[in-house]
C-alpha cells in the first residue's frame, strides 16, 4: 500500500525530533518549540497567499510546499497526528461548512 505523500513527510519530519539543529532545519524548528513554529506557519500562510494574490501558479505551488511542510511540523510539535486531521475531516464530510461551523462548541 503506496502512502500519502503528508504521512510520508510527517515520517520524515518525526524523525528529525532529536536530531542535531546545526544539521537539520527541521529540528531547528522543533527545538524552539511550537510557539515559533506556529509564528512560522503565519509567515508561511501569508506568503502563500501573496503568492495567489500575485497569480503566480508556480510560486504558489512552492509556497503551498512550505506552508503544507511547516504545518506538519507544528502538527509534530504539538503532538498532533495526521490521523487526527483524517478524522475530523471525515467527521465533516457531508456536511455544509455552514453546518460545521454553527455545531462547533467553542
Amino acid at each position: 500500500m503506496t502512502t500519502h505523500p503528508i504521512d510520508r513527510l510527517f515520517a520524515a519530519i518525526e524523525a528529525r525530533k532529536g536530531a542535531d539543529p546545526s544539521v537539520s532545519y527541521t529540528a531547528k524548528l522543533l527545538a524552539e518549540g511550537r510557539i515559533k513554529c506556529a509564528k512560522k506557519l503565519g509567515e508561511e500562510a501569508t506568503e502563500t497567499g501573496i503568492a495567489a494574490i500575485e497569480g503566480e501558479k508556480r510560486a504558489l505551488a512552492e509556497e503551498s510546499a512550505d506552508l503544507l511542510y511547516h504545518l506538519l511540523v507544528l502538527w509534530a510539535a504539538s503532538g498532533l497526528k495526521p490521523d487526527d486531521v483524517y478524522r475530523a475531516l471525515a467527521a465533516r464530510e457531508g456536511q455544509s461548512g455552514l453546518e460545521e461551523k454553527a455545531a462547533r462548541t467553542r
